[in-house]
Formats: C-alpha cells, sequence, structure tokens
C-alpha cells in the first residue's frame, strides 16, 4: 500500500506547482469543450426535456465567458469569501494566543491513542455547521497533531477525511437531509403524486455510517497515511511565530473560554427561538464563526499581551493584516480553481456525463441490491466531475428514484445509495470547491506538498469507506433492517 501511495505522489511530483497545474487544467477544459462539441455530445435535461449540448469554450460565446465572469467567478468562488471572513476572527484568536492555548489544553488532557478517531468523529459532526468544518477544524487539526509530536498533515487528512469523506453520516438529521429528501419526493412523484417522505428516512443506516466513518478514518489515518507520510520525509516547515507575543495565562484561558461558551450557547438558543432565522443564520453562520473567535480572542490578547510597545498597542490590526498576507499563495490558488471550476460547469460537460450515465443504468435488468451498490459506484464516479450534492441529486433522482420504483424499490433506497456514493468521492476530486483550500493547508506546513501529496493522502480514505460502506450496504438489505422512519 505504501509503495502504492508512493507512486501516486511520484506522478503528482511531475505535475507542476499547483498553481500551474490548475492553469493547465483551465487550458485542458478548453481543448476538451472544442472536441467535444465537434462530436456532438448532448444529452435530454430528465425534467425540463430540453437538449443540452456541449458548449465549446473555443467560440465567440466561450471566449465572451471566459473574458466577462473571470472576476465573478473568483469572487463568487464557494470557500473564497467565507474563508477570508472567518480568518479575521481565527487571526485574532491564534495572534492573541488562545489557540495555542487550546491546543496545549487538548494535549494535555486528550487521549493520544484515540486523537484521529476523536478528529474524524468530530469531523462528520461538523456538518452540522455548513462549511464550519473545511474552514476551522482542519487547519486545526493540523495543529493539534504537531503539538503531539505527530506528522500535520496526517490531522488535516484524518479532519478532511471525516468533514467531507463522512459528508452524509451524522447523529442528527441535518441541512443536507432536508434538501436531499424534498428532491427525493419530487421525483418520486412522477410515479406516485402523494408519495411522502421524512428527511429521517436514512437515518438508522447514517447513524450507524458515522461510527463506521469513525473507525475506518482512524484506522486509516494511524496504519496507513501517517506512516506514508513519515516514510516519505514529507518535510515539516516551521512557521514564522514572531508574530505571538502573548504568553500562556491560565485564568485568562478559563475566563474566555467560559465567554466563548456563554457566546456559542448565546448563537444556539438565537436559533431555537428563531431570533435568529434557521436559513438566514445558516448563511450567516461563518460570520457568526469569526465573531466568536474575534471575541475570544480579544479577551484572551487583552489579558495577556502587554501594550508596552506602539506594535503591542495595535496587536489587532496587525495580527489581521499578518494573517491575510500569509495567505497571498492560498489567494493566487484559488483564482486558477475558480476558473476551472466554472469552465468545467459552463461547458456542460459534468451534466451530460450524470445524465447519460443515469440513463445507461436504466437499460440493465439487475437485482434490487445490486443495482442501488452500482448507483453508489456510479454516483461516486459523477461525484468526481460534478461537486455540489444537491445539483447531482437534482439531476440523476428524476431518472433514478422513478426506475427503481417500478422496480419495488422505495425512493428512500435510493436515495441512500446516491449519498454513501457522493461523499466517499469528495476527498479526491480537485473539483470539489475545498480541495484546493485543503492543499493550502497542506502547503503552509510543508510547502513541498502538491496536487499529488494530497492524492496520496486521501486515496486510501476514499476507497476504504466506499468499500466499507457498499458491504454495510449489503448487509443491511440482506437482514431487512429499516434504514430509516
Amino acid at each position: 500500500m505504501l509503495a502504492l501511495l508512493s507512486r501516486i505522489e511520484n506522478i503528482g511530483r511531475k505535475l507542476p506547482h499547483p498553481t500551474l497545474t490548475f492553469a493547465a487544467l483551465c487550458l485542458i477544459i478548453i481543448i476538451a469543450s472544442f472536441v467535444f462539441t465537434l462530436l456532438g455530445t448532448s444529452a435530454t435535461h430528465p425534467i425540463s426535456k430540453d437538449i443540452i449540448e456541449a458548449k465549446s469554450l473555443v467560440s465567440e460565446a466561450g471566449f465572451l465567458y471566459m473574458l466577462t465572469n473571470t472576476v465573478s467567478n473568483f469572487m463568487n468562488f464557494a470557500p473564497l469569501g467565507p474563508v477570508l471572513v472567518a480568518m479575521i476572527g481565527i487571526g485574532l484568536a491564534d495572534h492573541s494566543g488562545y489557540l495555542p492555548a487550546i491546543i496545549k489544553a487538548f494535549t494535555e488532557k486528550a487521549p493520544k491513542a484515540f486523537l484521529s478517531y476523536a478528529l474524524v468523529f468530530i469531523g462528520v459532526l461538523s456538518n452540522l455547521a455548513a462549511d464550519a468544518g473545511y474552514i476551522v477544524l482542519i487547519p486545526l487539526a493540523a495543529l493539534i497533531y504537531k503539538s503531539f509530536g505527530r506528522h500535520p498533515l496526517a490531522g488535516i487528512a484524518a479532519a478532511f477525511a471525516g468533514v467531507s469523506g463522512g459528508y452524509s453520516a451524522n447523529l442528527v438529521i441535518g441541512p443536507v437531509d432536508i434538501v436531499l429528501s424534498g428532491l427525493t419526493v419530487e421525483a418520486a412523484q412522477i410515479i406516485k403524486p402523494d408519495y411522502e417522505l421524512n428527511p429521517s428516512s436514512n437515518y438508522w443506516f447514517l447513524l450507524v455510517s458515522t461510527f463506521l466513518i469513525t473507525i475506518i478514518g482512524g484506522l486509516i489515518t494511524d496504519y496507513i497515511v501517517e506512516p506514508y507520510l513519515k516514510k516519505t520525509g514529507a518535510q515539516i516547515d516551521e512557521p514564522d511565530e514572531s508574530h505571538t507575543k502573548a504568553a500562556y495565562s491560565p485564568s485568562a484561558f478559563r475566563i474566555s473560554s467560559i465567554i466563548g461558551l456563554i457566546y456559542t450557547i448565546a448563537v444556539i438558543a438565537g436559533f431555537q427561538t428563531n431570533v435568529i432565522p434557521m436559513q438566514e443564520g445558516m448563511k450567516g453562520l461563518v460570520v457568526l464563526i469569526a465573531l466568536g473567535f474575534a471575541l475570544i480572542g480579544l479577551v484572551y490578547g487583552s489579558m495577556t499581551i502587554k501594550k508596552a510597545t506602539q506594535e503591542e498597542t495595535h496587536w489587532t490590526v496587525i495580527s489581521m493584516e499578518k494573517t491575510f498576507s500569509s495567505m497571498a499563495g492560498y489567494l493566487v490558488l484559488m483564482f486558477f480553481a475558480a476558473q476551472f471550476v466554472a469552465y468545467f460547469n459552463w461547458t456542460e460537460l459534468g451534466l451530460i456525463g450524470a445524465i447519460q450515465g443515469a440513463e445507461l443504468l436504466t437499460q440493465w435488468k439487475l437485482s434490487p441490491t445490486l443495482l442501488l451498490v452500482i448507483i453508489v459506484l456510479f454516483s461516486s464516479l459523477v461525484n468526481l466531475m460534478i461537486g455540489s450534492a444537491s445539483a447531482k441529486w437534482a439531476l440523476m433522482a428524476p431518472i433514478l428514484v422513478p426506475m427503481l420504483m417500478l422496480l419495488n424499490i422505495d425512493p428512500a433506497y435510493s436515495q441512500l445509495a446516491y449519498r454513501v456514493g457522493d461523499s466517499s468521492t469528495n476527498i479526491i476530486t480537485p473539483l470539489m470547491p475545498y480541495f484546493a483550500l485543503i492543499l493550502a493547508y497542506a502547503q503552509q506546513h510543508s510547502k513541498s506538498s502538491h496536487l499529488g501529496t494530497i492524492l496520496a493522502m486521501m486515496i486510501p480514505y476514499s476507497f476504504a469507506f466506499l468499500l466499507s460502506w457498499i458491504i454495510l450496504l449489503v448487509i443491511w438489505l440482506t437482514a431487512g433492517w429499516p434504514i430509516g422512519f
């Protein structure tokens, strides 16, 4: 296994700098769109019945699209705004010394043997907080691993596996359950107009999946990924900590933590009492997170940083400036990654591939269990081309759900099969919006990290999650256990 991962990373090393890699991918998409347009590639939309044709970027319309949307592609790229906003607060918390303090407290009390499992588990649960896992947990995991004397990239891998690879699993019903079940109902009503489906229709299976992903993710981290990182000698760069002026203060840590807890309780109460409406609140969750970290950092810093010099008097401004200056490489990488994702979506190639693949499945005569397993595999492949879980299901559900209903397979099972496949390959596709962010996190600790490094780290998780989930699904179906309620 380690030899295989080494070969994957070696292939990745032959690629240019990650930023140049995404620039090259943009060029490849431009050429591919031209070729598929010449071939007349098209598909029929399952809902509108419109003919969707591949669009060439080597055309007047394509040129104008690239020319007029370059700025908006960058500004509207999903990870960009949330990360920058969150880093204002996180930068304050880091510069004040609070984040080093919480890591110190964690390392003194947390059992080292269960660290990987805890991070994967927390990563799975973080899905309830939208993108918070990507923005907060993954970079923090690297620091926690490093404080334990372990490889920080292994911490990134473990947290990323939980946040993204375990996207569909959780202990409670979340927003994704509501969105996907609504799309499933719309598709099912094509066959049965009065069909209804609860968001909890997959709950029991996904509840068990949370612990399955936690165990598998922890084992992969400890016995494959981290040994691989140590064997390859991935160089860990020492960060510049010259800006950190605060000393550890137990009393300041306790007071700022209590204030942070009160803030968290107040935010949760705001959601529960509808003072913060759920829909609007989820859109502003990153801002709430940034405010929380900023509050904690200001309290801790005011108690620990001596205001003896002009620089220390303005430590809040300095911390935010240094945070953003350290993200220059990330911004450049995001620019080209945003263009690549936008170009691919505009050409309609991913959409056409998803529709044609789903239509192919309708022509096969297979047993229900085998058909569901194939849908899992099919979803995992489509996920490599289209990042949004709801967008993919909006396209696939009108074909797959009615088809399986005619074979006496409940739509809840179709939805479950899709979710299993969709989650498993999130962590190995550069088209996933946060993939470039993970690479940027890795380069903060090892500047030699590249696309091959991330793929070599995450492929074991992806295959292990996919295989173990399929096995669990087959066992569940064979036993006839309820998948939800």
